[in-house]
């Protein structure tokens, strides 16, 4: 499978000349580039669109942005909407970090976006020093298991991983987690 195009530079974007050749919004090439301050209303509309119960409260995501602003990365469409993110926390001591979120929008899913922002956000992380990434992920996930394989991850020993009732009672989450080659 193809992806779609993913322009990526991570703070611009240059208008194409002449008529609009993207004419519907599902066409538009992305910039994926770190969220803005004036981003917050658009992801936790994103946040709860994809997220839905379990979408973090406004006042969270407006300070999970003013501590990892950095490791916190946008899918642009240009339009004013935004088509997924990547959030990576990471501990003031030590070499850990934590993907707290990754999320693309039901009709851009399946082109590669969710992998491009990993990537991107695992090359920050490596950049900055981080030795080890860890996730939670709902074990009926298929596609996003095995999206995190793919990427390296693996569930974390010495349970395999399985964490029932992590996030309360019948939210049962796999941990995995990643050993970041230097």
């Amino acid at each position: 499978m193809t992806a779609e195009p993913l322009e990526r530079s991570l703070d611009r974007h240059e208008q194409l000349a002449g008529p609009d050749p993207y004419p519907y919004p599902d066409t538009l090439p992305l910039v994926l580039r770190t969220a803005r301050e004036s981003d917050l209303p658009e992801l936790r509309r994103l946040d709860e669109e994809v997220f839905q119960e379990v979408a973090y409260p406004g006042f969270l995501l407006r300070q999970l942005f003013d501590m990892y602003e950095e490791h916190f990365l946008v899918l642009d469409d240009g339009t004013g909407r935004l088509r997924g993110y990547v959030l990576a926390a990471t501990r003031a001591l030590g070499g850990d970090s934590w993907i707290l979120g990754l999320c693309v929008t039901q009709d851009r899913r399946r082109h590669g976006l969710g992998r491009e922002l990993m990537t991107e956000v695992l090359s920050r992380l490596r950049r900055d020093g981080i030795g080890v990434v860890r996730l939670t992920v709902e074990p009926a996930n298929l596609a996003a298991i095995l999206l995190y394989r793919s990427l390296g991850f693996r569930p974390e020993e010495p349970d395999g991983g399985l964490r029932p009732d992590y996030f309360g009672p019948g939210m049962h989450r796999q941990i995995m987690r990643l050993d970041v080659p230097r």
